[in-house]
Order: C-alpha cells, then sequence, then structure tokens
C-alpha cells in the first residue's frame, strides 16, 4: 500500500484471495481481499409492501428493485476493516446491505437506471440518520460498492457500523447500470447521488429502518469531489426531504484546472496514476466535451487504437496498465502534450465544468481530509478548496494525514470522520 507506482498485495486471514484494486481520482493501484459473502437473488424482502403512487412513481429516484448482498457481524465488520488497516474501534453494530436499482438520467438528461449500495446497521436506533458515501475511480464495473466486497466498501461499512445508514451509488455506468462510465463528469454523478439517496429512502422503509432526512456527506478521491458538489446540491434544496448536517470529504480533486492538472507534469502526481489518471479522463470527457475529433489527436500509437477500449469498465486494471506507457510523454502527442499544460478550448471547458464546488458557503460544518504524501490528488486540490470556502466566510480546517499515500489517507480519515459525525450528530 505503501507504494503508488505499482500494484500492491494485502491478504485477509479469511480467505488469503488477492484481488487488485485500483480506487483514487487519480487512480493508484491498490490490492486488497474482499470477504467471502455469497450474492443473494430476492429482489425485495417478503412481506415489503407495493411500491407508493406518486407523482414521481416514474421519475428520478424511483426504486426499483432491492437484492440483498451482505449480512455480517459486529466480528465481521470489524475483521473487514482491519484487513485493510483500519482502525476498528467505532464499529458498534453488524449490518446487512442491499443492492438497490433506480430511475436517474444520463449526463444528457435521458432516463436512465443505476444501482448502489444501501448499508444498514444491526441495531441502533429505529429512525436513521444517512451518510452519503461517494466512491473513488474505479475502472471495471464490478468494482463498485453494489457489487464488489473490496475497497469500495470499506466507507460504507465503517459508517453502518458506527450506527448510521449509509447510501453508496454505483454512479452511471457502473455496478449494474447500463453503459459507459462518464468519468470525472461531476454533474451527473451529484444527479446519480441524489437519486440514490431518494432511492435509499424508500428501500429504508420498505426495510422497516426509517431515515431521519439528515445526511452526513463524504467521499474518497473522485468521490471527494463528487461529496463538496452533493453537499452544496442539498444546501440549494435540490430535495426537501434531505437536510445537509455535515460534510466531510477526503482527498478530492476540487480543482483540475490550477492543482490537479499542473501536479500531473511537475512530479507531484506519480507516473502510473498520472497515466491511467489522463486516459480514463481524456476518452471519458471526449463523449462530453469537444476535445477531440479522434483518438489518435490526443494520444501516440499504438495507444490512440486501444485507448478507449480498454476503459469500456470490463477491462480490469491489470489489464489496462500494462497495455499502457508508463509515463505521458509516451502516452501523448507531442501537441497534446503541451495543450494540457496550458488548457484552452474544450480541455478548459472539461476542467471548469467539475471545478467550482467549493464556491458557496455552507450552512453546515465542514472538514477537508487530506495528505501532504498523496500522490495522486495532492494536497493543493483540499488547500484551494479551503480557501474557496474562507473567502465565503466558512472555516473548513484541512485535516493533513502526513505522509500517509492515497489510500491510507481514507484508511486513516475514516473513523476520524465517523467520530466527527458522532459529534456533529450530540448538537441537538
Amino acid at each position: 500500500m505503501e507504494n503508488n507506482n505499482a500494484p500492491t498485495a494485502q491478504r485477509t486471514s479469511r480467505n488469503q484471495r488477492r484481488i487488485a484494486r485500483r480506487t483514487t481520482a487519480a487512480a493508484a493501484v491498490l490490492v486488497l481481499a474482499a470477504l467471502g459473502v455469497a450474492p443473494a437473488v430476492a429482489q425485495q424482502p417478503a412481506g415489503a409492501p407495493a411500491a407508493a403512487h406518486s407523482a414521481t412513481a416514474h421519475g428520478r429516484g424511483t426504486l426499483l428493485g432491492i437484492t440483498p448482498v451482505a449480512d455480517l457481524d459486529r466480528a465481521d465488520v470489524a475483521r473487514f476493516l482491519a484487513s485493510g488497516g483500519m482502525d476498528t474501534g467505532t464499529v458498534r453494530h453488524g449490518l446487512r446491505a442491499y443492492r438497490l436499482t433506480y430511475r436517474t438520467v444520463t449526463p444528457q438528461g435521458a432516463p436512465t437506471t443505476a444501482t448502489g449500495l444501501l448499508a444498514l446497521p444491526k441495531g441502533g436506533p429505529h429512525r436513521l440518520g444517512l451518510v452519503s458515501d461517494t466512491h473513488g475511480t474505479m475502472a471495471h464495473r464490478d468494482y463498485a460498492p453494489s457489487v464488489g466486497e473490496d475497497f469500495g466498501r470499506f466507507a460504507p461499512y465503517l459508517h453502518a457500523s458506527a450506527g448510521r445508514a449509509v447510501a453508496a451509488p454505483d454512479y452511471l455506468g457502473l455496478g449494474k447500470g447500463p453503459g459507459r462510465h462518464p468519468y470525472m463528469d461531476t454533474k451527473s454523478a451529484v444527479t446519480a447521488s441524489v437519486d440514490m439517496l431518494r432511492a435509499s429512502r424508500t428501500a429504508a422503509q420498505r426495510l422497516n429502518r426509517p431515515l431521519t432526512g439528515e445526511v452526513y456527506a463524504s467521499g474518497f478521491s473522485q468521490g471527494g469531489q463528487v461529496a463538496m458538489a452533493l453537499g452544496r446540491a442539498l444546501d440549494k434544496g435540490v430535495d426537501r426531504n434531505f437536510r445537509l448536517r455535515a460534510l466531510a470529504p477526503v482527498s478530492g480533486p476540487y480543482d483540475i484546472e490550477n492543482a490537479e492538472t499542473p501536479a500531473l507534469f511537475d512530479g507531484r502526481v506519480n507516473d502510473t496514476s498520472a497515466v491511467f489518471y489522463m486516459s480514463y479522463y481524456l476518452t471519458a470527457q471526449s463523449r462530453l466535451h469537444p476535445l477531440y475529433k479522434d483518438t489518435s489527436e490526443a494520444f501516440r500509437k499504438p495507444y490512440a487504437d486501444i485507448v478507449d477500449d480498454l476503459f469500456d469498465t470490463h477491462h480490469t486494471e491489470e489489464e489496462i496498465i500494462p497495455a499502457l506507457p508508463t509515463t505521458l510523454k509516451e502516452l501523448l502527442t507531442d501537441d497534446y502534450y503541451r495543450r494540457l499544460q496550458h488548457l484552452t478550448g474544450g480541455l478548459l471547458e472539461a476542467a471548469r465544468a467539475q471545478d467550482g464546488n467549493c464556491a458557496w458557503k455552507p450552512d453546515v460544518p465542514v472538514r477537508l481530509y487530506s495528505s501532504s504524501g498523496d500522490t495522486d490528488v495532492p494536497i493543493a486540490n483540499a488547500r484551494d478548496c479551503a480557501a474557496d470556502l474562507a473567502a465565503r466566510g466558512v472555516d473548513a480546517p484541512v485535516v493533513d494525514q502526513g505522509s500517509a499515500d492515497h489510500n491510507t489517507t481514507y484508511m486513516k480519515s475514516g473513523p476520524q470522520i465517523v467520530r466527527w459525525f458522532d459529534t456533529v450528530a450530540a448538537r441537538r
């Protein structure tokens, strides 16, 4: 886990199975082992009431299915979290987790479906506060929280075992959702996240664990950016059933134009992550913004012929990384290499479409978690975000986890966030 330049490995005492993972906004490789939980096939629990008839029955956030995917006791949860080196002192309950299928929209506003993970504690209060947890970069759809029990479930299990419900969207095109993932398209990630909250509200009611409507927003890496944007949407009243209580994103790329992109070229982001991140970003954003007419404008041969297919959501990082070169110089054409260091046109449009989500005044407490040792999403992103908030009168401390690498930053931050959410919840 200390080396972000090549895949690393961990083993759990439970099954010794190695699963290669990449879960970063700039795509650092992590290998973690999953707990073995047999998938269930029931679409909704026995005795669940029929779907409510309302004006929104066929609209965004409509719940289409509930599939149980995990049932863990407290010791199971503690073992899973400990396998990643996480502090288990906040684990108070076992949990049950479900894959939700729900209606949402594409980046163009067309109807589609998406999936996500709803995790509920065994025990705790009957009515539950809700953590929105938004995950980091994933290339293969089966690594999404509702499907793969590995890095994407650390945060949901952590928060659910502490006594809150957790809504963890897979995003569009990951998990069991159709199509390709519009990577780093913050707008569609927010719509999918809001609609996951709505579907979770319905599912929790059916499962007899109703929600209070209070939302604690967090997320890691790509999901840190999404958490900030989701918090802004909730603050603006995107859905009257939900009230933002606290905001604690981790290692988000909040400033692509002025922090993250320059860091790809000045050594603050390691080469493996830079190549993976930029390839994913350009191929996804080219479907939303005028970045190029043909991949050969941006990518050198032979990569121009294969790069788009590598990010079809059906290739693993173990397949993608060896197929790409080791540096951005080898990946990009000379012209595109220069253009990315001085963003204009479609490249600038794409960056600014994701940036600016710290430029608002939250009416709730905010903490930004990062680390000075992160070579995937440099801490400059968090500092720029804090500065944007400070300019609007908001004190959002940056919690620096020191020399921790990208993934370790979350492992250290997660339990701290749980305890902070507990403190916020106690302020009535």
